[in-house]
């Protein structure tokens, strides 16, 4: 009788042991599962296009490609010729093109025209407007500009059709905010510009189907920051204002651009 007793308690502590293994192998592969499939969802976007304005390379974004390099974002710089808009547009194209996921493109100027044509490719999760143009469907940055004109006086327009800035006044309409010696710089190396570029007309505007942030550069003279404001609230961009920026923001706030950009990279990739 003992014997079958002894037995009987001896299976059931077998059975007992077997059914705690079970339950812990089970709970194992659940967790397991769990950190797999959070180890698979975008925690935030790695890749950034930096699609530079007219009258400049794509040299002057170099402060906010360090910040986000350290940091361990892919950053790609657009080096488009300024000749054409239908150029300058197929230029960052080929650059999203060669992009290994999806990416943030950012614009500053003239380059958030040309990024708010190139954003519609499909590798284009959002959208970084820094003191940029923004227009609508049917609108070009030339026409917005006499909407909201802007403070400089210093636009020379060549006979041959190419634009650029009076150097004498280069310093204080675009980068009052930059050491002296770096802005009399950007001065003598200027890109002429195609004046057709600001003439563009645009098309299916690409902030109307992704999200936008954009920064306003309160003491801009090359676009009037109200006109940045329009362009802003109207594409129901995420907005960050500087305080004493010029146009230049790009340069002489390169940290609270690169943080912008962040945000935007983090953001898109929970859209």
């Amino acid at each position: 009788m003992k014997t079958t007793t002894l037995k009987k308690t001896a299976l059931m502590i077998l059975n007992l042991n077997t059914r705690i293994k079970a339950f812990y192998m089970l709970i194992c592969l659940v967790t397991s599962f769990g950190f797999q499939l959070k180890a698979q969802e975008p925690t935030q976007i790695q890749n950034i296009v930096l699609v530079h304005g007219a009258f400049v390379d794509g040299a002057g974004w170099q402060p906010v490609y360090q910040i986000l390099t350290k940091k361990g974002y892919k950053v790609s710089v657009t080096q488009h010729s300024l000749t054409s808009f239908e150029g300058d547009v197929a230029a960052v194209k080929r650059i999203i093109d060669l992009q290994d996921g999806p990416c943030i493109l950012v614009g500053h100027s003239y380059g958030g025209a040309v990024i708010t044509i190139a954003g519609n490719d499909p590798k284009v999760a959002g959208l970084v407007y820094i003191a940029a143009h923004a227009p609508d469907d049917g609108e070009s940055e030339a026409g917005n500009g006499k909407t909201y004109p802007s403070a400089y006086q210093s636009l020379i327009k060549g006979k041959d059709g190419w634009d650029y800035i009076d150097p004498n006044h280069f310093v204080t309409d675009f980068s009052a905010d930059l050491p002296k010696s770096k802005a009399h710089f950007m001065a003598s190396a200027q890109t002429p510009t195609a004046d057709s570029v600001f003439h563009a007309i645009i098309r299916n505007p690409a902030w109307k189907i992704k999200p936008s942030w954009y920064m306003v550069a309160k003491s801009d003279r090359i676009i009037n920051p109200d006109l940045e404001r329009m362009y802003a609230k109207r594409a129901k961009s995420n907005i960050v204002e500087i305080a004493g920026a010029s146009h230049s923001v790009y340069i002489s706030h390169a940290k609270e651009v690169a943080r912008l950009i962040i945000s935007a990279a983090s953001l898109s990739a929970k859209l």
